[in-house]
């Protein structure tokens, strides 16, 4: 198995860079697209390389959606604590900015994955294992949607599990959109959210 060659200061390590070719080669070819022969050629280095830092393919795509997560994380913990703080919409309007930059990266990537059966079932296996998902970030805006409406800052009619479905839906949907056909148009996060907690009365 191949040695690491010693890092020059400043350059991303070999870990990094087989992580950055694998997600550019997801957005060129698919997941399908996606070998170890492919990978080592684009970083450029040995495929036994990569096998020194990944077992196989599913981790180097978990660990693109890794290295994806703090765009998605970061936003949606900062909710946590700005309850009571500056005002409901500005909080989720940065979060859902967090939740449209992390769809952009992975949105591909997850429609690829879900067309390879094996490698979709061991993602589903993963996601449960670490109680990951979308579900997470769905209750992270309830909570805080629920925590605003004890305030008083958002009306009691809203029904926060709907509004975090309907805004972690939404990017999603212009995600997937814009990678499909291309013409999903900007994504006004003001209106979304705006609609989001205004009129969603329960049922």
């Amino acid at each position: 198995m191949e040695a690491e060659a010693p890092r020059r200061r400043g350059r991303p390590s070999r870990k990094a860079e087989i992580v950055a070719a694998t997600e550019r080669l997801v957005r060129e070819r698919g997941v399908p697209g996606v070998t170890t022969r492919a990978i080592a050629e684009s970083v450029p280095c040995s495929e036994a390389a990569i096998y020194v830092h990944f077992k196989d393919r599913l981790e180097l795509i978990l660990a693109v959606l890794e290295e994806s997560l703090p765009e998605l994380l970061v936003p949606l913990q900062a909710l946590k604590e700005r309850k009571g703080e500056g005002t409901p919409e500005e909080n989720l309007i940065a979060a859902v900015k967090g939740l449209r930059q992390f769809h952009q990266r992975v949105t591909v990537m997850l429609c690829s994955l879900a067309g390879e059966p094996e490698l979709r079932d061991r993602f589903k296996a993963s996601m449960r294992r670490q109680q990951r998902g979308p579900q997470r970030g769905v209750a992270t805006l309830a909570e805080y949607i629920e925590a605003e409406k004890a305030l008083g800052r958002i009306s009691g009619e809203v029904d926060a599990g709907m509004a975090g479905q309907i805004l972690m839906a939404s990017v999603f949907f212009h995600a997937f959109c814009g990678e499909l056909l291309g013409e999903s148009g900007p994504l006004d996060e003001r209106r979304l959210v705006g609609s989001a907690i205004r009129i969603t009365p329960r049922a």
